[in-house]
């Protein structure tokens, strides 16, 4: 149950980033003198109104500044050969791992080899199988 929610979520999260990663939008600006007056993303900025101050001291000063912010155009896909490389690259380190590891866990000196167990506990009622009824 709680896997299939997380499988669900996952997906759906992997689906969204490869939405926001392919979409493109322009952002448009426009300046009167070094002053911004509007931005706008999905519309056409306000431009200088004729009564205010700026734009009769600067209207040959406005300009329009267009950003355009690019999404991915294409998206690439691994092959099964790039997988099966990069198993193996894994595989590889993995193993070289786990055999020096080993070999670390066998040179090392155990600090317990003196301890002295101590004797087994007889359990006389089993040994001499007399139980209570």
């Amino acid at each position: 149950m709680k896997k299939a929610k997380l499988y669900k979520f996952l997906s759906a999260t992997m689906a969204l980033l490869v939405l926001f990663s392919t979409v493109s939008f322009t952002v448009e600006k426009h300046f009167c003198g070094d002053v911004l007056i509007d931005a706008a993303v999905f519309h056409e900025p306000e431009k200088c109104q004729s009564d205010s101050y700026l734009a009769k001291a600067a209207m040959d000063c406005c300009t329009d500044t267009v950003d355009v912010v690019q999404g991915q155009d294409e998206l690439s896909f691994k092959s099964d050969q790039d997988v099966v490389f990069e198993s193996l690259v894994f595989l590889a380190t993995l193993s070289n791992l786990y055999v020096t590891q080993v070999d670390s866990t066998f040179t090392q000196k155990f600090s317990h080899q003196q301890y002295q167990s101590p004797s087994l506990y007889r359990n006389l009622l089993v040994q001499y199988q007399v139980f209570l009824i």
